[in-house]
């Protein structure tokens, strides 16, 4: 790391910022007992915001689902149905 990338660091990529939201929902919700997460809309919202970037989707394309198997074992499952190209 050079002096000047000391003060002046680089701006986070949307795909970076993603990942490090993603890690804290795991984090906290391996930390608490709730079964019903609280998170998922939010999640939802930010997620079609990342993919509208690319993609003209709407709410109803994008499916979240949080499934806890185990006492250690969860699945965060994103299904989304992309438009049809014109043609």
């Amino acid at each position: 790391m050079s002096l000047l990338e000391f003060f002046r660091p680089q701006k986070k990529t949307s795909a970076s910022l993603a990942k490090e939201r993603l890690q804290i929902i795991v984090a906290e919700r391996r930390s608490a007992d709730d079964p019903a997460p609280s998170y998922l809309p939010q999640l939802k919202e930010d997620i079609l915001k990342v993919i509208g970037k690319y993609v003209d989707v709407e709410p109803s394309m994008v499916d979240l689902s949080f499934e806890q198997k185990d006492d250690d074992i969860s699945v965060l499952e994103l299904n989304v149905k992309l438009p049809d190209e014109d043609k």
